[in-house]
């Protein structure tokens, strides 16, 4: 049944079908633009364990990414390694960035797949956690996406991935990923069924450059039409808090 669902490409229903988890790794810029803060355009390859199957290149004018940055429009699509089929795009509007809270002005973005809607993410009125809600190409909402939460769900846990000051925890950061029903009961150690972590790819490469390494783990029922909005969603979070000044 779930599958009758599922409005993408034939590309992304192959690469989505039976797949719990998926990496996105961003390739680093060239020690030239690092050392003069160029800022290129944002470029990931996507894996299923050790096999790359996809890539992706942001669209996206040079004037908006250097004075833009981290609220420039842009547009990328995920396309298939060697045939180029597209497996799905995100459009992400230029909108208001990020501070404590917010009320107003929210983050989105659309994704789409052989020409139709897959769904959009919305920020959600906020403040100290950031929060966001996936739901499909009817609007009706699907999931609930925030960072982990202590404190009776008031603050950001930045222990949840392990302690940041060892090296298990060090640079991680995540977004869970909770069933709209939930709404309202997501806070502190409340179950969550996915998960998108950035992690670095190694010391160096976290200190020195912007190059974000991003794990998705995909919820147990979820259809290719959903597995492929929460790829999207990797990027575009990576985008709003990970790229550039943003990066922790």
């Amino acid at each position: 049944m779930a599958e009758k669902m599922d409005r993408g490409s034939d590309a992304m229903k192959a690469h989505f079908t039976g797949v719990k988890e998926i990496q996105a790794r961003q390739t680093r810029r060239g020690w030239c633009q690092e050392i003069l803060g160029c800022e290129a355009r944002t470029e990931f390859k996507f894996f299923k364990g050790e096999e790359q199957f996809a890539h992706s290149l942001e669209d996206a004018g040079c004037c908006c990414r250097v004075f833009c940055q981290p609220i420039h429009p842009f547009k990328m699509e995920v396309k298939e390694l060697n045939t180029e089929a597209e497996l799905l795009t995100v459009d992400r509007p230029c909108a208001c960035g990020l501070g404590c809270c917010k009320c107003c002005c929210y983050q989105t973005a659309d994704f789409s797949s052989g020409g139709n809607l897959l769904g959009t993410i919305k920020e959600q009125c906020w403040y100290c956690v950031p929060a966001f809600t996936i739901s499909d190409d009817k609007e009706e909402p699907v999931y609930i996406i925030h960072p982990p939460t202590c404190c009776g769900g008031c603050c950001v846990n930045c222990c949840a991935e392990g302690n940041p000051c060892t090296r298990k925890g060090c640079c991680k950061q995540s977004f869970r990923v909770y069933p709209y029903e939930q709404n309202g009961n997501t806070g502190g150690d409340s179950p969550y069924i996915g998960v998108i972590l950035k992690k670095p790819k190694s010391a160096l490469t976290e200190i020195f450059t912007d190059a974000n390494a991003l794990d998705v783990t995909f919820p147990d029922n979820a259809t290719n039409d959903q597995k492929a909005i929460l790829a999207g969603t990797s990027l575009f979070l990576n985008a709003i808090f990970f790229e550039g000044d943003q990066s922790q």
